[in-house]
């Protein structure tokens, strides 16, 4: 089977999209299909089909994550994908390569799979003014229901998916399929533990201590201050326990004062920014994950700390309950004094029944590899070309197709950035 994946940007970028993107491209070819990857970056300024990725020119944007942001219409780019001529498209981007790759897919016949990944109602201030949220959320959420109609079949790593798609009143079913986790990479047995030792001396962690650790982008959306005013007045440093939230993103200076006005620098270290290959000995050296977001679907570092054994401390978040089982992978939280609570129970087992529950919490994303995610794709897959079949040709309307390329050639035709031919 031949299968395109859409996505807004692609590695080396690194984002749970793209972690998503990138597992589903490896399992499905270690299954014997071929897969192209169509991305958004600058780099190159043209389009640049590479290693089964068809880079495309854009502008990055600064405020969402400094990502390439694509035109949604290219006839250059539509003759590479004729040429691909795939069976299945898979959109996981909503923007200009999404898009595209609706409008290719109703143009061209082909069914049409949509993974949603994104809470965006929890990013909407990063466009709109407060006085504004309540409009652009209005707008937004129109926006997004053209894809979730338009699609064969709709996936999502969460349940907080198919309550959106309720929210938004489609009668639509979402397919829930957990994220993918790099379990060999995570393996506590497959870390150097020297390069462990590396990440402890240059943080200063001495060996009488616990670490939790909170790993991603520092945007509002994380909720990291409120995992931070929790932890300052749960833990005291008798307690031995230090929280270390890595990464870096728009909040991090505010987070950093936010821990030290309520004096906690000797319980709360932000270390900054680590490449994401840098990751496995930092959450080696750790004892427990920590999370208060209540807008990760399914958080793909969550699921690398949890594969590294970590049992996670959840804010509790009824959408997605089941994410984590008390004493099986990790505990859920409501407050400080809960939190307190919990770390006192997990410092209260043995040597023993820690090791356990740190193979238990292993165990319970042990079926989150990239072929397990590529498999339940394919089942995906053949259900959309089913359901295509019996559905009437949804080609775009000749007045939409015009109104895409009129707003190509207004927003996106910037010679700083694209080559001056056509395109």
């Amino acid at each position: 089977m031949r299968i395109a994946l859409f996505a807004e940007t692609y590695l080396p970028n690194v984002s749970g999209v793209v972690t998503h993107v990138h597992a589903l491209r490896v399992g499905l070819e270690n299954l014997g299909h071929q897969v192209l990857v169509i991305c958004g970056d600058n780099s190159y300024g043209r389009h640049l089909l590479k290693d089964n990725v068809l880079y495309c020119p854009g502008y990055v944007s600064q405020k969402f994550y400094d990502y390439t942001l694509s035109r949604p219409w290219s006839l250059e780019r539509v003759k590479y994908l004729n040429d691909f001529n795939p069976d299945i498209v898979h959109l996981h981007t909503e923007f200009g390569i999404g898009m595209f790759g609706m409008y290719w897919a109703q143009s061209h016949d082909v069914p049409l799979v949509y993974t949603l990944h994104t809470m965006y109602d929890d990013y909407i201030y990063y466009i709109a003014p407060r006085p504004f949220i309540p409009a652009a959320r209005s707008l937004s959420h129109k926006f997004f229901a053209r894809y979730i109609k338009a699609a064969d079949a709709i996936t999502g790593p969460s349940q907080k998916c198919q309550d959106y798609v309720d929210a938004l009143n489609l009668q639509r079913s979402v397919h829930i399929i957990p994220n993918p986790v790099e379990l060999d990479k995570f393996d506590p047995a497959q870390i150097d533990p020297s390069a462990v030792e590396a990440v402890r001396q240059r943080l200063g962690l001495t060996a009488d201590c616990d670490y939790v650790l909170f790993v991603g982008r520092l945007g509002k959306e994380k909720s990291a201050d409120d995992l931070i005013r929790c932890w300052a007045a749960a833990v005291q440093p008798e307690d031995k326990l230090k929280l270390l939230i890595v990464g870096e993103g728009p909040v991090r200076v505010e987070l950093q004062q936010l821990t030290t006005s309520l004096g906690a620098d000797d319980r709360i270290l932000l270390p900054g920014k680590v490449e994401h290959a840098d990751i496995p000995p930092y959450l080696a050296l750790g004892s427990l994950y920590a999370t208060a977001s209540l807008s990760d679907t399914n958080s793909i570092s969550m699921l690398e700390g949890m594969a590294c054994g970590l049992p996670v401390l959840q804010k509790y978040d009824p959408i997605n309950a089941d994410q984590i089982i008390e004493g099986v992978n990790g505990f859920v939280f409501r407050d400080a004094a809960e939190l307190r609570q919990k770390l006192k129970a997990w410092q209260a087992l043995t040597p023993e029944l820690k090791a356990a529950f740190s193979r238990s919490t292993r165990q319970s994303v042990a079926n989150h590899s990239y072929e397990a995610l590529a498999s339940r794709l394919l089942e995906v897959y053949a259900e959309a070309a089913a359901v295509h079949k019996l559905t009437p040709h949804r080609s775009l309307p000749l007045k939409l197709t015009r109104q895409l390329k009129s707003a190509a050639a207004r927003i996106y035709k910037r010679p700083r950035i694209f080559d001056k031919r056509k395109d």
